[in-house]
């Protein structure tokens, strides 16, 4: 497509590209990967920086591809050992071509680079926690001859990604950077939907897959934020990008079996809800000062009976120490039959404007110590940057903000099940 096109051909030294999800950029990058190390006449390796892990092996795997359709001899060397200037161990894919040059594929680690030299691509930067660090150490990298390629989501206004936008549109582009910006309504432009129409057999108009995009964010940042190249306003958000992804671990989630297992102590936090909202479980187990979150059961439209059941059964676990029921309306009735099954081990609390002080400051406290784990995912983040700190006509604080499809019950979870891993405030009212 020709905005892929452009890319490719962009034969600029440093290349920055803010697009929107899925347009096809990493598989155009990988197209370059291949181009830049594959030649008879190319002197450099490329070394490209995922998000993970397994964004590196699919790298890895579109290059593969394009080696073979243009005819490069190449040899998948598969997952390596590369060892750091420290000694430490880290694992990246290796594609080797006969001219003995490599393509590395790893995940996002500064170590990984330090002391190396080549052409550096650099994948979902805005999601990388040390964005100034690595920067540092990467740019180095190309300091040969090498291409910097740094290609983008937005993740806040307040990353160094963003700050190299700004520098770019409003500073006058001190570093010399060369912009591509693809926002999804210009994928679309250029055909984006017709390809994907081909592939998968389907009939939609350009308006209806916007719409259908648009609809299926979980809120109106997320479509702003990740299709259109709109960085979310930080300023207004009680809990940063920084912060969420400073406590994101994809190791985080386990299933029950685990939770049976389980000899740390676990503690629940139970948001209710029947039919608009929605009914959130949040399961935290703590090893030494940190709660990594091992169970969410988001139980939209479940009867109180099924969602008695869920509850009663990850109470009874051996390692359950204490749940935190929000007993405010329809769950004062679950909350009173909760305290007459476990005794002190429930504590049912009423929300009203302290009592949310009381459970969202601990929960933003726990982010900026990064003493949370949780596994990334769309919704809980959108719960998390949903709630909003107001301060009324009369001084007092009040918490606002919701998502498209909960009341950000999913934050309020999160803070419960904090809660009762902690010792009672005092503030907070118990009935039963």
């Amino acid at each position: 497509m020709p905005y892929q096109a452009d890319f490719i051909r962009d034969d600029s030294r440093m290349i920055i590209v803010e697009k929107g999800r899925q347009i096809g950029l990493s598989y155009a990058a990988s197209y370059k990967a291949v181009r830049l190390a594959a030649p008879k006449d190319a002197r450099l390796d490329v070394w490209v920086v995922s998000r993970d892990a397994i964004q590196a092996k699919q790298f890895l795997l579109y290059c593969k591809r394009w080696a073979r359709v243009l005819q490069f001899a190449a040899e998948d060397m598969g997952e390596q050992v590369l060892l750091t200037d420290g000694g430490k161990a880290v694992q990246v894919q290796v594609l080797k071509f006969a001219n003995g040059l490599c393509i590395y594929c790893l995940s996002s680690n500064p170590d990984a680079i330090v002391g190396k030299s080549g052409h550096v691509i650099w994948d979902e930067a805005a999601i990388h926690k040390d964005q100034r660090d690595f920067y540092a150490i990467a740019k180095q990298v190309t300091q040969w001859g090498g291409k910097f390629i740094v290609i983008s989501t937005h993740r806040g206004a307040q990353t160094q990604f963003n700050q190299f936008i700004v520098d770019i549109k409003e500073r006058g582009n001190p570093m010399g950077w060369s912009l591509h910006t693809i926002p999804i309504q210009r994928a679309v432009e250029d055909g984006i939907v017709e390809k994907i129409n081909a592939a998968t057999g389907g009939h939609e108009t350009r308006e209806e897959w916007l719409a259908r995009q648009r609809k299926e964010c979980v809120d109106e940042e997320q479509w702003l934020q990740e299709f259109c190249c709109i960085p979310a306003d930080e300023s207004t958000a009680f809990i940063t990008y920084e912060m969420i992804t400073g406590c994101e671990d994809d190791s985080a989630l386990k299933d029950f079996a685990y939770l049976e297992k389980c000899t740390n102590p676990l503690y629940l936090g139970y948001d209710v809800a029947r039919t608009t909202h929605l009914s959130v479980i949040d399961v935290e187990e703590k090893v030494g000062d940190v709660f990594w979150e091992r169970l969410r059961l988001e139980l939209r439209g479940k009867t109180f009976a099924e969602q008695e059941f869920e509850f009663d059964r990850l109470m009874r676990l051996p390692a359950m120490r204490r749940g935190c029921i929000d007993a405010t309306g329809l769950g004062m009735q679950l909350g009173e039959r909760a305290v007459g099954r476990f005794g002190s081990k429930v504590e049912n609390i009423r929300f009203s404007g302290t009592v949310k002080e009381d459970l969202a400051f601990p929960l933003r406290a726990a982010h900026e110590d990064r003493t949370l784990r949780y596994k990334k995912d769309d919704g809980l983040r959108a719960d998390l940057r949903g709630i909003k700190k107001e301060t009324t006509a009369s001084g007092n604080i009040r918490f606002v903000g919701e998502s498209s499809d909960s009341h950000c019950d999913r934050f309020w979870a999160k803070a419960l099940a904090l809660h009762a891993g902690k010792k009672s405030t005092g503030i907070i009212a118990m009935l039963g």
